[in-house]
């Protein structure tokens, strides 16, 4: 971040509204139709390790993560990660991802899934999940279906639906 001075916060409800728009604006009405938004449906994302990207009071970015079980193993679902078009390729997105990943891993979190480009997510050590291992609710590009292991060996034996984690439901 050369020439942006950019804060990374979490998330508050006051953000709700803003990062709604900012939704609307990068993603449309057809985000929707999203496996990813079928989890979202009944559980709400988790504000300690949800984060807003700032210059001054303009909000240029968010990202959320959503509690979520892989059969019986708990996780996090990352996502929607999105950043104003205007402030793209500027280093917006891979704070949030960073501080996003580093917040959930202090906290105690051991997993991280999501749908998304392999060649952007890879950068920050997700990898691909190996075919079979996991269901989503609704379409979904298994090829884009992405896991980090917080802790070393997490992932192991994990396998089965993604599903919104329950214990936490609205």
């Amino acid at each position: 971040m050369t020439e942006l001075s950019l804060t990374i916060l979490p998330e508050t409800p006051k953000d709700a509204q803003a990062i709604e728009r900012l939704h609307e604006r990068t993603f449309g009405p057809g985000r929707f139709v999203l496996s990813a938004y079928r989890l979202r449906e009944h559980v709400d994302h988790l504000l300690d390790v949800s984060f807003t990207a700032r210059i001054g009071t303009l909000l240029v970015g968010s990202v959320r993560q959503l509690p979520v079980t892989i059969g019986d193993t708990p996780a996090l679902m990352l996502g929607p990660l999105t950043v104003e078009p205007p402030f793209r390729s500027r280093g917006v997105g891979r704070a949030l991802l960073e501080r996003a990943i580093n917040d959930a891993r202090a906290k105690g979190h051991r997993l991280i899934v999501l749908v998304g480009d392999e060649p952007y997510y890879a950068r920050v050590g997700f990898k691909p999940v190996p075919k079979g291992r996991m269901t989503m609710p609704g379409p979904v590009d298994y090829s884009r279906v992405l896991v980090m292991e917080l802790v070393d060996g997490a992932f192991e034996g994990v396998s089965g639906p993604i599903q919104p984690d329950w214990s936490k439901a609205i």
